[in-house]
This record gives structure tokens, C-alpha cells and sequence, in this order.
């Protein structure tokens, strides 16, 4: 990770006070006499892009990016790293699990994260209805890919312990807290005596979990949630009343989740302040081959997604929320014959075909009245 965002995240059990208190230290620690104050507090900015679901043929476009030699993600994503690489915190949706590259049925070619890294993300949320594809085995095999990339993650566990941890960022001089969670398996089980290995999307679990981030020491907290209906523009019942529910939730008048951003639909969703919090209902799919909808039908809109940017002021007192100062989407569409990501946002010479899919990606994702609460399109 490049030294300015100093990402050294700190996965830090949830239910040990000792961690928490430590952190508290660290935050408090006074400056000693004849040594400058530190820097004011600054603003930080997040950005997080839609599910990457890869099928064979991504593999095959990465295999020929490699000049044959194993897999390079890196050129699919070069029209979007500028945008990646200039967020203090980079987060990625990896929606699929990672083989060893020899079978491409068995996962995604483990290059990918190493791409996603290079690319400037610091981690991704794993919680999906294909994190089970390859059982247990596909769980660990992913998490130690991502592991060895570079790659913070969560959603899925490789043990109980694990499964009870808080992931915390360091992004300027906030501390953020990545959680990640799912709807379902695609009704496949969970490992046997391993309920933990997959976070449920249960309303309960998302706060109490936000809670113990707080507790670890979490400026910002922000949910991943793997949720809605596919291939429908408009948050489902789920979404609403989920969204409703989680952004009501505070703790000493604070709200306990301060950023929901949604996956699953595999096209782009409305953005919604909801109770002062800001939702993404579906982000889209940043990476992913030829789709096709429900009806079977070839669906262009399973290749757009948009990268949304936020960024927080710190608080004018401790213990305050840092606020969002500005709110952005940036349009994205992965184009299957060049097999690259390109920023819509300035794309604007390739001619009326770009526009018109940048223009309904933004009234979608306007559909629910954002522009009003300061929303605007980025590039």
C-alpha cells in the first residue's frame, strides 16, 4: 500500500476492552513539551466500487493482458486506478472466490488480487451468496490469496476468532471499520460447525457488530450489505425497510453506522440519506462478462456500476461524527470487448453511446431524490 494512507489496518477483536483501550491511548496521547503540535485533523476520503464477478472469459481478457504468462488484472482497471489510488481508503466487493489459477470453474485466478491491489484498493468486503461456491476450502483459499496480496477483508472467516473481529483502517487520522454481510448462501449450506464462516444479513448482528467497532476504537463505521433483487433499478422492501432500521440505530445520540453501501443487484441502484446517513443501494458490478437478466436476455446494464467517493470532516469536538462534506458517484462500465473498466465521468469524447449509458446511470442513481441532499456526479 503506498506509504501516504499508512494502511496498516488493525484487525482487533471486538470483545477485548484491552484493544480498545489501547487504541483510546494511542488517540489521547499527549505531545511533549517543546515538540510542535500535530497537524489539525484533515478530511478524509473513501471510495468503494461494485462487485467484482469475473467469469472465463475476464480470466481469458487477464491471460492475454499477461502476455500468456499467468494473469494481469492490472491493465483491466488502469482507466479507474487514478480515482482508486487518490482516496485515503479504497474499498473493493470481491463477490467471487479465488482458485489457484490452473481451473478457472474453481475460482477466479488469484492475480485478481493482487490487480485489485495494485490497482490501489486496501481491502474488500467477501460476504456473498458466492462465497460458498468452493465450501470452506474456497473461504480459506480466497482470504489467504487476499491475505498474501495485501488485501485487508470481511465478511467471511476462516475461524471463530476471526469471524469476531473488528477490521479497522487507518485513513488519515481516522479510524475506519469495515463490516460486510449477506442475504443468503444460493442455498448452499454453511461448513459443517462453521456458522460463523459467512456474516448474515440480520439487523441485530449489523449493529451490535457496529457497536464493537466503536468500542475498538472506530471513528467511522461502514456496512457492506449484499442485498436487493437482481436486475430490478429500484431498492426492493429489504433494502428500504434494512436501510431505515440500520440508520435509526444510534448510541448516545450517535449514529452507529455512518456509511451503507449495497451489492447484488448487478445493476446500479439509487444513493438515499437516509436519517443523516448516507445509502448506496447497489453500486452495480464493476467487472463482470457478457450478462445475462433474469429472462435470460444479454443485459448491458449487469457491465455499469458507479465508484462512490464521500468525504468526512473530522468533528469540532472528540466523540462527535465526522460528517460527509461532499457526497460523489462516478459512472462506470466494464466494456466486454476491450475488457476494461472506464470512468463515464470522463469518457465524455467516445461519443452518444457513452453518454447515454453515463445519463442512465445518473438518473438512477438520482431516482430517490439525492441531488437534493448534495449528491453530485464526480470524475
Amino acid at each position: 500500500m503506498i506509504a501516504r494512507r499508512h494502511q496498516v489496518a488493525l484487525a482487533l477483536t471486538a470483545l477485548l476492552a484491552a484493544g480498545a483501550a489501547c487504541l483510546n491511548q494511542e488517540r489521547r496521547e499527549p505531545v511533549a513539551a517543546g515538540l510542535p503540535a500535530p497537524p489539525a485533523a484533515r478530511a478524509v476520503t473513501l471510495v468503494a466500487s461494485g462487485g467484482v464477478l469475473p467469469d472465463r472469459s475476464v480470466a481469458e481478457r487477464a491471460g492475454y493482458d499477461a502476455g500468456g504468462r499467468g494473469h494481469d488484472y492490472r491493465p483491466m482497471l488502469s482507466g479507474v486506478e487514478p480515482l482508486v489510488h487518490g482516496a485515503d481508503l479504497a474499498l473493493c466487493h470481491l463477490e467471487t472466490v479465488t482458485g489457484d489459477g490452473a481451473d478457472p470453474a474453481a475460482g477466479s485466478p488469484p492475480q485478481l488480487a493482487a490487480g485489485l491491489a495494485a490497482t490501489g484498493y486496501d481491502g474488500c468486503a467477501t460476504a456473498s451468496e458466492h462465497a460458498l461456491d468452493d465450501g470452506a476450502p474456497g473461504i480459506l483459499r480466497t482470504l489467504d490469496t487476499l491475505d498474501r496480496a495485501g488485501l485487508r477483508h470481511t465478511g467471511t472467516a476462516r475461524t471463530e476468532a476471526e469471524s469476531r473481529s473488528v477490521v479497522l483502517y487507518r485513513a488519515g487520522l481516522a479510524r475506519i471499520a469495515h463490516l460486510s454481510y449477506a442475504y443468503g448462501t444460493d442455498g448452499r449450506p454453511l461448513p459443517d460447525g462453521q456458522p460463523w464462516a459467512l456474516n448474515p444479513l440480520d439487523a441485530d448482528r449489523i449493529v451490535s457488530d457496529a457497536r464493537a467497532a466503536r468500542l475498538a476504537g472506530a471513528d467511522l463505521v461502514v456496512v457492506s450489505a449484499h442485498w436487493g433483487t437482481e436486475w430490478q433499478d429500484a431498492p426492493d422492501g429489504l433494502q428500504l425497510g434494512l436501510a431505515r432500521a440500520l440508520t435509526a440505530s444510534t448510541t448516545n445520540g450517535r449514529p452507529d453506522i455512518d456509511l451503507i453501501l449495497g451489492t447484488h443487484a448487478h445493476v446500479p441502484q439509487a444513493y438515499e440519506k437516509i436519517n443523516g446517513t448516507w445509502v448506496v443501494y447497489g453500486l452495480g458490478d464493476q467487472i463482470a462478462g457478457e450478462m445475462f437478466n433474469d429472462r435470460g436476455v444479454r443485459d448491458s446494464r449487469g457491465n455499469e456500476s458507479t465508484l462512490a467517493r464521500f468525504t468526512f470532516a473530522p468533528p469540532a469536538a472528540p466523540g462527535g461524527r465526522w460528517r460527509v462534506t461532499k457526497a460523489e458517484f462516478v459512472p462506470q462500465m466494464y466494456d466486454v470487448d476491450s475488457g476494461r473498466v472506464i470512468d463515464l465521468g470522463r469518457a465524455i469524447a467516445g461519443g452518444a453511446e457513452l453518454e447515454g449509458v453515463r445519463d442512465r446511470i445518473r438518473d438512477v442513481v438520482l431516482s430517490r431524490g439525492a441531488a437534493g441532499d448534495g449528491l453530485v456526479m464526480g470524475n
